[in-house]
């Protein structure tokens, strides 16, 4: 199933859908007591999602003109991300792919929708780039996890553009403040529940910016597949539902370009990977 968070004309706040092409079928309208938000269907584990499912194809369908995507994924308590898990990426960057993952946290505030717009001031960076990302969101607490098991404990998988100032990230020993302006965590528009999803290793990603493809690649070409990477998070700390994993970026960044392509004043950028959704981001530079 496909979800999303979409603002209905005449209300302030988002509700959860489950899209089906142009249409959609508001959640809340299935059943007294059903989830409102994805936090809340995803808190209710496997026998939510199924009574969801089950009544989903009674449901009345509304077309989805004039409601727009909110974001995808509501913040979460944590967002963790890797670096440098395609070795193309890594190479292009002139940074060294270790023997574990190079791991961070983004904070909430960056979070934003498919269609919003991001700013910054000129003065903090104008050297900001996209990176297009598979985003895993865990379903069932994760602890300790092996391999093997790992892909159990996800809910689904949305996309994620890690937006990233690179000045900063080379100026600094730490990569949280670089990529963690307002706004640079774009995620959605949807999230594809896990059964929709057999393999996330054989999946497109792309970029498009102004019109021009400067990333094209596939999962498969992960340093360390999603498995791996949730084995390893879940062995110093508890992987709790709704946390989202921000997995990497392929080769194609604009920092590596020569010559160089940054997001600039009103670019519009679209990360996409196939199966899953198309999430793209206005940009606006302030002096």
């Amino acid at each position: 199933m496909r979800f999303a968070h979409v603002i209905p004309p005449g209300s302030e706040s988002a509700q959860l859908v489950i899209a089906e092409g142009d249409e959609a079928i508001f959640v809340s309208e299935l059943f007294d007591g059903a989830p409102r938000v994805l936090e809340d269907l995803i808190a209710g584990g496997q026998e939510l999602l199924d009574r969801v499912r089950d009544a989903a194809g009674r449901a009345p369908r509304h077309p989805l003109a004039g409601m727009p995507f909110a974001s995808a994924v509501l913040a979460p308590p944590v967002i963790l991300a890797v670096g440098l898990n395609y070795a193309a990426h890594s190479s292009e960057l002139g940074l060294k792919t270790d023997s574990t993952p190079t791991v961070f946290v983004l904070w909430p505030n960056s979070l934003a929708a498919h269609q919003a717009t991001t700013a910054w001031p000129r003065s903090l960076s104008e050297a900001v780039d996209y990176e297009a990302e598979l985003g895993v969101i865990i379903g069932t607490p994760a602890k300790d996890v092996s391999p093997e098991d790992a892909l159990d404990h996800v809910w689904g998988y949305t996309v994620v553009n890690d937006i990233t100032a690179r000045d900063i990230q080379y100026s600094e020993a730490q990569w949280s403040r670089c990529k963690s302006f307002d706004g640079f965590t774009p995620t959605g528009p949807f999230v594809v529940t896990a059964d929709e999803i057999p393999d996330p290793q054989r999946l497109h990603i792309w970029t498009v910016l102004d019109g021009r493809t400067l990333q094209d690649a596939s999962t498969d070409q992960m340093v360390r597949p999603v498995a791996t990477l949730i084995s390893h998070l879940s062995s110093s700390a508890t992987l709790l539902p709704g946390t989202l994993i921000s997995t990497g970026s392929p080769g194609g960044a604009g920092y590596s370009r020569d010559p160089q392509v940054f997001l600039r004043d009103r670019s519009t950028v679209t990360v996409g990977i196939d199966g899953i959704g198309a999430l793209t981001t206005h940009c606006r530079i302030l002096d």
